[in-house]
C-alpha cells in the first residue's frame, strides 16, 4: 500500500479519499479496494517517515482536509520501487506446504486438498468480472489486470492437474 500511495502522489497532491478513488478508477472493480482507514494510517506512517508532507486545508461548510504531497525522499522511494524487479515464481506456496505436510499431519487426503483447491480456483475465476462501468470498459489497465488474474488461475489449475497426476 505504501508504494502505491506514493506512486499516486507522484502525479499530484491529494487527500485520502481522492487516493482511494484514484485506486478504484485506475484498477477497476476487481482490484481489492483498500479501507479508507488503511489509507489514512498508511499516509500517517509515510508522513512520519518523511516520504510525504501533509497540510491541513480549510474548507467552507466542511471539516478541514489534510492534503498530502511527496517529499524529495518520497520521490526517490517511488523511483526505487519502480526500478526494482517484482517477485518471480512463487516457491513458497501455502497450498504446496499443505499438500506436502497433509500426510504427516494425518488430517487430510492429498486428492481432497487438490480437488478443494481446484474448486477454489474455479470459483475465483468465475468471480472475476469483466469491467462493468463505462469508465472501466475504457480502462485497458483494468482489463489487463483481470486477464492477468485469469492466466494465473489457469496456470494454477494446470499445475493442480500435474500434482494430481504425479501423486496418483
Amino acid at each position: 500500500m505504501r508504494s502505491v500511495l506514493l506512486a499516486l502522489l507522484a502525479k499530484e497532491s491529494a487527500h485520502g479519499y481522492e487516493l482511494k478513488h484514484a485506486l478504484e478508477q485506475t484498477f477497476g472493480g476487481n482490484y481489492p479496494s483498500p479501507n479508507i482507514g488503511q489509507v489514512y494510517v498508511t499516509l500517517g506512517r509515510l508522513e512520519k517517515d518523511g516520504l510525504v508532507r501533509g497540510e491541513d486545508v480549510t474548507q467552507s461548510n466542511r471539516p478541514n482536509k489534510r492534503v498530502y504531497d511527496l517529499t524529495p525522499a518520497g520521490r526517490e522511494a517511488v523511483a526505487e520501487w519502480l526500478d526494482a524487479p517484482s517477485d518471480g515464481p512463487r516457491l513458497r506456496s501455502d497450498f504446496f506446504v499443505k499438500l506436502t505436510l497433509a500426510p504427516l499431519a494425518g488430517a487430510a487426503d492429498r486428492m481432497t486438498l487438490i480437488n478443494r483447491q481446484r474448486r477454489h480456483c474455479l470459483n475465483l475465476m468465475r468471480g472475476l468480472s469483466e469491467p462493468g462501468h463505462p469508465e472501466e470498459r475504457d480502462n485497458s489497465l483494468a482489463t489487463l489486470l483481470v486477464e492477468g488474474a485469469r492466466l494465473h488461475l489457469q496456470a494454477d489449475l494446470e499445475w493442480l492437474e500435474r500434482c494430481q497426476e504425479a501423486l496418483t
